[in-house]
């Protein structure tokens, strides 16, 4: 392990990592503390060959020096069952670590909003959020366990250095400072190769996971010699950068070794010449010899261990700079709750832009008073489903002002704000596990009577015809249900919330005739005694609404109901009507023929 005790870095990631260890303090201590008499036993060894070497080498006698070889016996069994405690209550703490870390990086992930996820590719997340945490976590105490056991190695084998000959000892510890200079050369040169390997690692992880995704598309437009030329490229560029690295510290072992074999030789060799002058004994010697080369081993094995430790202090670093990520979407300090809605909400002058700086909504007003059916319609693009985001603060506005019963949503507790509206999304997330599970969602303290209630709210009764019922797996993802089914369980998990708000955000825009007709039952059901917000594609949908609202280029051009925007001639909606209506025409007629 190469390291400076003066290195800042070393320091930031090793404190910051504290306040993780600290449950565990007691444990994690023990670990490090055996790493005292484990590494002050190397020395054992080296120091018992003085006596063993001049009384039997030199001597010819085995008098009081038979007990020598059982001793080193003994206390090699000693420091074996210390090196396995050790290492046992360091994988203990390391994997209690591991699991609050990722617990917590895990509150922070999904606390995060919109925002973050537009910007963020999943392998990114994977692997800081999860892979980043095990080598954390994993190398923290191993990397302290042996630089404890090494530093105190190396002052036991210092002392027995000087014993026998403290001449020897200065050209040997002048010899090992040499030795480290090339890794404070090395440490700064392979950061910046070291992140770009790590952030195509990411990318790699990101592949694997559109891959998994999108499979159906690669089969479906033949997409297998792209993808796997596009795979070929990332791989081709992880296995370049990892190549880099290593040919930046390659070199570092055999400049290791051959600055040691220099120590070793200059040490033999006026070595000899103590002996011959009798300034020390064959035994001094041997036992100095011994202690040296124990000494430097573990630093000709430096050069190794650099990538190793670097990558690992790259993903403390990783790891506690997630730590300090708060979301851009949070509570104000005296945020107050919403418990009813009451009267009205209120879209005044609301700007609104994404991250790349196109605004999407221009100082659009809009009012929806309570028990209202309000629908948006407009050309893709217009800022439709941006104003459905807007209402439970997926983001926030630019500018303007978003109110509920006349206060801003910014004031609400997001929880609060949240729990009084439910989301009925055009393609709805639905979690691996069973019906039940999914529907549950919107109450997880629901009755059997509540969620037998929602599943015929929602007509769902034909996915209860199997052996399981809802206790029916649905896959990942839902996987093993059609579109409309999911739509179905989506709006019966907004049943089981029963939230006074509802947005349906182009519910049904994605499912054919019949399904969609099953899910407007369904959708009639769950917005009785609502306030309701409708984003619609198909205007045939929205006819009953008691307010539409014409949205163009961030918006409201036009208000009104059905029968008064149909009956302006040169207005947007009639525009949009006469439009989609041509195409029903169009496509009548194609199916005649």
């Amino acid at each position: 392990m190469n390291f400076k005790l003066t290195d800042n870095r070393f320091y930031r990631c090793y404190l910051g990592m504290l306040p993780y260890v600290k449950p565990y303090a007691f444990r994690a201590i023990l670990a490090v503390t055996l790493c005292v008499p484990i590494g002050a036993l190397d020395a054992v060894i080296a120091m018992s060959l003085k006596p063993y070497t001049d009384r039997i080498m030199i001597e010819k006698s085995a008098q009081d020096v038979w007990y020598i070889p059982i001793a080193i016996l003994l206390f090699a069994i000693i420091q074996g069952a210390l090196i396995y405690l050790a290492t046992y209550l360091n994988a203990w703490v390391g994997e209690k670590m591991t699991r609050d870390l990722k617990f917590e990086l895990y509150g922070k992930l999904i606390s995060y909003d919109a925002t973050f996820f537009d910007r963020t590719h999943s392998g990114e997340i994977i692997f800081n959020f999860n892979d980043q945490v095990d080598v954390a976590s994993s190398q923290l105490l191993t990397k302290v366990k042996l630089l404890i056991s090494r530093i105190f190695s190396s002052i036991s084998l210092i002392g027995v250095l000087i014993y026998n000959s403290w001449k020897l000892s200065i050209i040997a510890l002048i010899v090992m400072s040499c030795a480290f200079v090339p890794m404070a050369k090395i440490r700064k040169k392979i950061q910046g190769t070291m992140k770009k390997v790590v952030d195509s690692s990411a990318v790699l992880v990101t592949e694997y996971n559109e891959s998994y995704s999108g499979n159906k598309t690669i089969s479906a437009y033949n997409l297998y010699q792209h993808q796997k030329s596009k795979f070929w490229n990332i791989l081709c560029k992880v296995t370049k950068g990892r190549i880099k690295l290593s040919q930046k510290t390659a070199w570092l072992s055999p400049i290791m070794h051959v600055i040691i074999a220099v120590g070793i030789g200059i040490s033999i060799a006026y070595g000899s010449y103590l002996i011959v002058s009798e300034q020390i004994t064959s035994g001094n010697f041997v036992s100095f010899l011994t202690a040296l080369i124990m000494l430097y081993n573990p630093v000709k094995n430096f050069g190794n261990n650099v990538k190793e430790f670097q990558l690992s202090l790259f993903a403390i670093e990783q790891v506690l700079e997630k730590m300090k990520l708060e979301p851009n979407i949070k509570d104000k300090k005296n945020a107050v709750n919403l418990y009813e809605f009451k009267s009205e909400i209120q879209f005044e002058n609301v700007d609104f832009s994404y991250d790349n700086g196109k605004r999407i909504l221009h100082s659009l007003n809009l009012s929806i008073k309570k028990g209202e059916t309000v629908a948006l319609v407009g050309n893709s693009g217009g800022g439709k489903s941006t104003i459905a985001s807007l209402l439970p603060r997926f983001y926030d506005v630019c500018h303007g002002a978003i109110k509920i019963d006349g206060i801003n949503i910014k004031d609400y507790s997001l929880e609060s704000l949240r729990s009084n509206i439910a989301v009925v999304f055009q393609d709805n997330f639905l979690f691996t596990g069973t019906i039940r599970d999914n529907i549950m969602i919107g109450n997880q303290n629901a009755s059997d009577e509540d969620v037998k209630n929602a599943v015929k709210m929602a007509y769902l009764d034909d996915l209860l015809n199997s052996s399981e019922g809802l206790d029916t797996q649905i896959g990942e993802r839902g996987i093993l249900i059609s579109g409309g089914q999911k739509q179905r369980i989506a709006i019966a998990r907004a049943f089981l919330k029963n939230a006074p708000i509802l947005i349906l955000d182009e519910a049904t825009s994605a499912l054919d005739n019949k399904s969609e007709a099953i899910v407007q039952k369904a959708i009639a059901n769950l917005m009785k005694d609502k306030t309701v917000l409708v984003i619609a594609h198909r205007l045939s949908t929205i006819q009953n609404a008691d307010k539409i609202a014409v949205i163009e280029a961030g918006q409201v051009v036009e208000t009104g109901t059905h029968e008064e925007l149909i009956s302006a001639p040169q207005g947007a909606y009639r525009a949009l009507y006469d439009a989609q209506f041509a195409r029903g025409n169009s496509h009548h007629s194609s199916n005649s023929n």
